[in-house]
C-alpha cells in the first residue's frame, strides 16, 4: 500500500497550511506532531492553548512545529466573527449568535479561516459528526458551480488486490446525500474521478453501481442511476463511465464479458460511485474492516477550497493519511 503514502513527497514539495480544528482529541494532536515533524504541511491546531498543551504532555506528544491557535487570542478573532456574520445574517443570525457559532463550534472557525485565505484547507471529524463538518464547509466555503453537488469520496487501497488500480479505488458518496438525485449522481461521478485523477494521473474508469446489470432489471432507483449516467456524459463527454452496473461486472473482467461484453467499463473499474448513502457508507467499512483496506476520507467534493471529514472512528495515521490528501489538493486548486 504505497500510492496513499506516496502523496506524503507530494505534499512536502509545497507545504500548505492546513488546519485542524479538534485540538481537544488526542489522535488530532497526535497526528498534528506526525504531520510537522514529517514536513508534510504548515500545520494549525485550534483550542485553548493550555488544554492542548496539557493533552501532549500527558500522551507525551511533541509540539514543536505545531500553531497552536486559540480563538480567545488569535489577532483574527473578530475578523472571522465578522465574516461569519455576513455570510449567514440572510438567515437572520445576530452578531452575538454569530460569535458564538465559531467560538463554540471551532469547525466553523477553521471553515471561515479557509474561506478567507488564512489557510488552504481543513480537517475534522474525529469528534464532530460529519453533518457538523459539512455544515461548516458548506455555509463558509462556496460550492464549486462546475460541479453543483458537495458530496464526499474515499480513496480506498487494498493491497494485494487484482482489481480496480490493482487495488486502488475512489468511493462516492460514502457521507453527504443518502438518497441522491439523477443531477447529484452525476456530480458525484464527475467529481469522484476528478479526485482520483488529481491525486494519482490515472484515467478514472467509472462505475454507476446497481443491483441491475445494462437492464437486467427495472425499477426507478435504476432509471434514476440511468438519468445520472446520461448527465455525467454531458457534463464530461470524454469520461470513461458505464452504467448501470453491478458490482461484479464492474471490477471483474471475466464477469463482465458475460454480463456486459461490449462495456467501456470492461469490469476495469476504478471509480465506483453508489446509488445511494447505505450502499457507500456499508462499503467502505466493509471494503476497510474485512478487507484490510487503508481507507482515506471522507474527502469532501463540490467546493472552490478542499476540506475534508474524519470518521469519528478514525486512527491517527488515518488523521496523517486526510490531511495529506488535503494539503495535495490545496495545491491542486492554487493551478
Amino acid at each position: 500500500m504505497n500510492r496513499v503514502h506516496g502523496l506524503r513527497e507530494r505534499a512536502k514539495e509545497n507545504k500548505k497550511k492546513i488546519i485542524l480544528p479538534e485540538g481537544e482529541d488526542d489522535r488530532v494532536v497526535e497526528a498534528a506532531s506526525i504531520i510537522a515533524r514529517e514536513g508534510l504541511a504548515e500545520i494549525c491546531l485550534l483550542g485553548k492553548k493550555e488544554d492542548v498543551q496539557k493533552l501532549a504532555e500527558e500522551n507525551n506528544i511533541s509540539l514543536e512545529g505545531v500553531n497552536v491557535i486559540d480563538p480567545a487570542d488569535h489577532d483574527k478573532r473578530q475578523e472571522i466573527i465578522d465574516g461569519y456574520y455576513e455570510l449567514r445574517k440572510h438567515k437572520g443570525i445576530t452578531p452575538e449568535e454569530a460569535e458564538r457559532s465559531v467560538i463554540e463550534n471551532l469547525v466553523n472557525y477553521g471553515a471561515m479561516m479557509v474561506k478567507m485565505g488564512l489557510a488552504d484547507g481543513f480537517v475534522a471529524g474525529a469528534s464532530h459528526t460529519t453533518s457538523t463538518v459539512a455544515r461548516a464547509a458548506i455555509h463558509c466555503i462556496r460550492i464549486d458551480k462546475n460541479i453543483g453537488t458537495v458530496s464526499s469520496s474515499f480513496i480506498m487501497e487494498m493491497d494485494n488486490c487484482p482489481y480496480g488500480e490493482d487495488g486502488l479505488f475512489a468511493y462516492g458518496d460514502c457521507g453527504i446525500i443518502p438518497y441522491p438525485s439523477a443531477r447529484q449522481l452525476s456530480g458525484i461521478a464527475v467529481a469522484t474521478s476528478d479526485l482520483f485523477k488529481e491525486l494519482f494521473d490515472v484515467e478514472p474508469r467509472v462505475a454507476m453501481l446497481s443491483f441491475s446489470t445494462h437492464g437486467s432489471a427495472r425499477s426507478e432507483a435504476v432509471e434514476t442511476i440511468l438519468k445520472g449516467l446520461e448527465k455525467a456524459k454531458e457534463k464530461r463527454p470524454d469520461l470513461l463511465i458505464d452504467g448501470e452496473l453491478q458490482l461484479d461486472a464492474a471490477i471483474v473482467p471475466d464477469v463482465a464479458k458475460r454480463k456486459c461484453p461490449d462495456s467501456p467499463i470492461a469490469g476495469r473499474a476504478n471509480v465506483l460511485i453508489f446509488p445511494n448513502l447505505d450502499a457507500g457508507n456499508i462499503s467502505y467499512k466493509l471494503s476497510q474492516r474485512l478487507g484490510n483496506a487503508r481507507a482515506v476520507g471522507p474527502i469532501m467534493l463540490g467546493l472552490v477550497r478542499p476540506c475534508s471529514d474524519l470518521s469519528r472512528g478514525c486512527s491517527v495515521e488515518d488523521v496523517v493519511d486526510t490531511t495529506v490528501v488535503t494539503a495535495v489538493r490545496a495545491h491542486g486548486m492554487d493551478n
